[in-house]
């Protein structure tokens, strides 16, 4: 069994089954513990029984968009240190900016890179690491 990784637990919220499959794959092989939700209501029921530290947040969701969720989870005290990374498929210019705004701390692009994700991860997690 592979030990929890220092960093804390994982949110992945992405309505596409291959995405979060693939995401929690890479993560979970590399000791995070991670849950997924593939919208935002189980988001917000998985973020109340299992906090994470860090949630990779997909943008266009079928309820609430990612955009939206994050603005909700920073506005709460009991939320607001989650780090929020958001993830999209449909990146434009200015995209980055509007996540940005939003409160996202990150963006990161699909298709996933499996190959760095896991190192992305860590610097979202240690930023003072090297």
């Amino acid at each position: 069994m592979v030990e929890a990784r220092a960093g804390g637990p994982i949110l992945i919220v992405d309505d596409n089954p291959t995405n979060m499959k693939l995401i929690s794959f890479v993560l979970k092989s590399r000791g995070y513990a991670v849950r997924t939700a593939a919208d935002a209501k189980e988001a917000l029921a998985e973020i109340a029984s299992f906090p994470p530290r860090l949630v990779l947040m997909d943008i266009q969701l079928p309820d609430i968009d990612g955009l939206e969720l994050t603005r909700r989870l920073k506005a709460e005290p009991a939320t607001r240190a989650i780090i929020v990374v958001a993830v999209t498929a449909y990146a434009m210019a200015g995209d980055e900016e509007k996540a940005r705004r939003a409160g996202c701390d990150g963006y990161i692009t699909k298709p996933i890179d499996t190959r760095t994700l896991a190192a992305t991860v860590d610097l979202y997690l240690n930023p003072s690491q090297p």
